[in-house]
């Protein structure tokens, strides 16, 4: 088996031989309050063993004990272990928990905003940190043993992931790794790329949650007096009664008055009405993920106006001790600007907000607050989900769908298993509920779809940056850089990914194929009709259809149900498909999806059909109800197969015509054929077979653009990260980065400068941008690299603090459309641009202005102004550490130092110190 890394000769060098469990083991386990579970005790073996390990089970079960064991391991063995995390907060927590078991002395923190005890030979980090100690081949890593990978899943970050892949290429040789992953589908081949990459590598995956599962519906009905607390499934089927409960809204809001609103009896429970039906179910305490910060704000202000309070006396007296605590460290001033006794008054009640707008004090108050059951319901963002130890009992779920700042889009499986995995405390509750609250825009199908879905796959977001591209010139010879890129997890998946869409291009060309063949006419040109046709009715598609309108196709698709049997003629689908799933999307378009006899899983759209569908039959769908697993298709596929239903191509005895609708006599068609039609005088329209054409073509358009996108894929697939790289080589040749394959000396201080514009901050440095300014000016001008603003909305007009500063914002923003041309010249993704949206805050507070005036001025919440300070504060310590200019850099650092203070410097309190 091959190894990434070219200082290993030896391809099993990391399975080493190491004395068999014996006393330290014993200690380990004795020192633990409860017994370890099966597979707790076979990644404990696998350590002993000398492998390095993966670890990929549910939230809460345990998986950090795995990690505790490792660090027991190198300290016993006078080593060292790195506990790397993908958050601060995250690093702030395992710091604090490893310091209350090794003591202060033998544990440090590495992070943007603290630097303790680094040469511990425990050390708490966040991936990045240990990624630059990799590249800088820093003196730190010698006697390192093990490297834990806490939430290693978080490699799929679209912004951040690659660091963990570089952290697992290119770690010394003699280091096991310990990767701590939630549940996924494909745990086994990422544990086989650890293997090819390091060595030896144990897979341990543990699927049973430590704590019970109960996925439930909360409905609200006008004429019921409490909510409708309903469980999704029913001996291991989609609950009926829940069911009957969504199809009656659904046809209340399809019959609407002809003025006025729809008056469904349904409706979404509203969040006082929720909290207090868990109260009352002794289901507290519990998370309500709302995916809005002002949604999370404006509910805790809700329950308190309606009179909620969940806390006793003697609870509210901790709450308060615990929340002056942590904001000691802030001025009144600070307070009074940050909105605290309004805070305070909610926690107090036993409500809070959890969400990136809020300052780290204010946020582990809460954490503190929920962790003791002092506060028993938080609304919180999906952020909460990443790490963070504050189990619930139960966790609910406002929507299934949150916005991305582009589009609103439907929760993954992957996010549904992780928000839901905070449900139920180990060692306290015997079962842990999953409540999902009734939505109109979310078929109850759906929800259960979702819930069924236990685990996903682990993709990789792994791309050659400029920085990685420096420091592999730095570090290899050529042939070494192209193999450690090939050998990335990336790669690894796409080659398998290759043949599956080409697979499927195969399938789509033949569709394509088919239906340019049925569009065909021999009259004349279908095309050429169906361009004018679609040009004379702007652009509609109402001409592809048949003469039926679109309302009677969505009334029929709305009545199919999971388990019904669909007649499809011709070859589609082998003639029938069993529905497995219904949905609407927005704009309440139907969507059905269905098992084909060949088990083939197909989506049928409103578009798809030129006639209202209609179920020939129904089949006894398999349970448990998993539409997503191979399992369940395969079983529904023989059952459609084994069913007796009338022939596929032929519609069912008395149907009149394909397609049939009961009561319906098919003459509002003739409306259709007697309307005036200005394109009767072209050759086609008088085809017999025009409607089949049209049909045809218009599949057959859909169809060419599918196999366009798959061919794209499969270029994109199979073009290795290899030639990725050399083209970004390309670009840092150009712009004088590289010489043949040697760095010059901006080279050089492009491979110390790790930010996601790096060649663009680098550019900034090289060319004099960041000169002769004041350090206030030189972190104004630097934000506009860290800044980007939040949501679709327009940006507000910048300010700039000289006529210099924005002269050189200027040059900058020049400089970024070059690079860019570049970019898409070269074939690669642009660099984002930067942002001069941060400016006069970064300026101001710089300057020394109090905190109140900044927010005022700014318009910014006091978490997202202290998040971005220290973004900036970090990417300013890196110029002060490689700026050419001596000036620039020691501008830069005293800007640093400046930023560094008030509520920024207490949000980086760690175990009650500021470092």
């Amino acid at each position: 088996m091959g190894t990434a890394n070219p200082d290993r000769a030896d391809p099993g060098a990391g399975q080493r031989e190491v004395e068999p469990r014996g006393r330290r083991r014993d200690a380990f386990v004795a020192s633990l309050d409860f017994a370890l579970d099966p597979y707790q005790r076979e990644a404990l073996d696998a350590l002993d063993a000398g492998r390095s390990v993966l670890v990929a089970a549910p939230t809460g079960s345990g998986k950090t004990v795995v990690a505790e064991y490792a660090v027991a391991r190198a300290l016993a063995e006078g080593n060292k272990a790195f506990y790397t995390t993908p958050l601060k907060a995250l690093s702030n927590q395992k710091y604090r928990d490893l310091v209350a078991i090794h003591g202060s002395e033998g544990v440090g923190l590495l992070t943007g905003d603290n630097s303790i005890n680094g040469e511990a030979p425990v050390v708490v980090m966040t991936t990045e940190v240990l990624r630059n100690m990799i590249y800088a081949r820093s003196s730190t890593l010698s006697g390192l043993r093990y490297v834990v990978l806490d939430e290693v899943h978080y490699l799929q970050n679209p912004y951040r992931g690659a660091v963990w892949e570089e952290v697992i290429i290119h770690a010394l040789p003699d280091v096991d790794l310990v990767c701590l992953s939630a549940t996924v589908s494909n745990a086994e081949e990422f544990a086989d790329w650890i293997e090819t990459v390091r060595g030896a590598t144990a897979a341990v995956i543990e699927e049973r949650r430590p704590v019970e599962l109960r996925n439930l519906y909360l409905v609200g009905e006008r004429h019921s007096e409490r909510l409708h607390l309903l469980p999704t499934f029913v001996d291991g089927r989609p609950n009926g009664e829940a069911a009957a409960l969504d199809s009656q809204a659904a046809r209340q809001s399809h019959h609407r008055p002809s003025r006025g609103r729809p008056r469904s009896s349904t409706y979404t429970p509203r969040r006082t009405e929720v909290v207090e039906r868990l109260q009352e179910e002794d289901m507290l305490p519990a998370i309500v993920f709302v995916f809005s910060r002002m949604g999370c704000d404006e509910a805790v202000r809700q329950c308190l106006r309606d009179g909620v309070r969940l806390t006793t006396p003697e609870e509210r007296r901790d709450i308060r001790a615990i929340a002056e605590a942590k904001v000691e460290s802030l001025t009144d001033e600070d307070l009074r600007v940050l909105g605290y006794g309004a805070w305070l008054d909610g926690l107090e009640a036993g409500l809070a907000a959890h969400h990136a707008g809020l300052v780290p004090p204010f946020k582990e108050a809460v954490e503190a607050c929920f962790a003791a059951a002092l506060v028993k319901v938080v609304f919180a963002t999906e952020t909460l989900s990443l790490g963070i130890n504050m189990p619930a009992r139960s966790v609910v779920i406002e929507k299934l769908t949150k916005f991305t700042g582009e589009r609103h889009e439907f929760l993954t499986p992957g996010e549904y298993t992780q928000l839901t995995g905070r449900a139920g405390r180990r060692g306290i509750d015997e079962v842990g509920y999953a409540i999902v609250l009734w939505s109109p825009f979310v078929p109850f199908d759906q929800v259960a779809g979702l819930a069924s879905t236990r685990s996903y796959a682990l993709t990789s977001s792994f791309r050659p940056t400029y920085n990685m591209a420096a420091n592999l010139v730095h570090r290899y010879r050529p042939d070494q850089a192209h193999h450690l890129l090939n050998l990335s997890f990336a790669q690894y998946r796409a080659d398998a990914d290759v043949v599956r869409l080409e697979a499927q291009l195969e399938r789509t060309t033949q569709l394509l194929a088919a239906a340019r063949a049925r569009a065909a006419c021999d009259r004349g040109d279908i095309h050429e009709y169906l361009e004018l046709q679609r040009h004379a009715q702007g652009g509609e598609r109402a001409a592809i259809r048949s003469a039926w309108s679109k309302d009677k196709v969505h009334q029929a698709l709305e009545r199919l149900r999971p388990g019904d049997v669909l007649s499809l003629p011709g070859a589609v689908a082998g003639g029938r498909l069993a529905v497995i799933t219904t949905s609407r999307r927005r704009g309440g378009e139907v969507r059905v999806g269905g098992v084909s006899v060949d088990t083939r899983k197909i989506t049928l759209h409103e578009r798809d059909f030129g006639e209202p569908p209609r179920a020939v039959g129904r089949i006894e769908l398999p349970a448990p109800y998993e539409p997503s697993s191979q399992r369940f298709l395969r079983d529904t596929a023989a059952a459609l197969r084994g069913a007796r239903l009338p022939p596929a191509d032929r519609p069912p005895a008395g149907d009149p015509r394909p397609g049939a609708v009961d009561g319906e006599d098919g003459d509002d068609r003739g409306d259709a054929r007697t309307r005036p039609d200005p394109l009767s005088a072209h050759p086609v329209a008088s085809c017999p077979d025009l409607r089949e054409h049209l049909r045809a073509a218009a599949r057959a358009d859909r169809l060419s653009g599918d196999a366009r996108r798959l061919e794209t894929r499969i270029r994109g697939r199979s073009e290795s990260l290899a030639r990725q790289f050399d083209r970004v080589l390309r670009v840092l040749e150009a712009w004088g980065y590289v010489d043949g394959w040697r760095l010059t000396g901006a080279g050089e201080r492009l491979g110390r400068i790790y930010h996601e514009c790096d060649l663009l901050v680098a550019e900034g440095l090289e060319t004099g941008l960041l000169d002769g300014l004041d350090p206030a000016s030189v972190a104004a001008l630097a934000s506009v690299f860290t800044f980007e603003a939040r949501g679709p909305g327009p940006a507000t007009t910048p300010w700039f603090p000289s006529q210099r500063v924005r002269e050189r914002w200027a040059r900058i923003e020049r400089l970024s459309h070059q690079l860019n041309a570049a970019e898409e010249e070269g074939g690669l993704p642009a660099t984002r641009p930067p942002d001069p949206g941060f400016v006069a805050a970064a300026y101001a507070w710089a300057a020394g202005e109090d905190l109140g005036e900044v927010i005022a001025e700014e318009e910014i919440s006091g978490g997202d102004f202290v998040r971005n300070v220290k973004q900036l504060l970090d990417l300013l310590r890196q110029l002060g550490d490689v700026a050419p200019d001596p000036a620039t850099a020691a501008a830069a650092r005293t800007a640093a130092d400046r930023l560094f203070r008030g509520v920024v410097a207490a949000s980086s309190v760690v175990g009650g110190a500021v470092p």
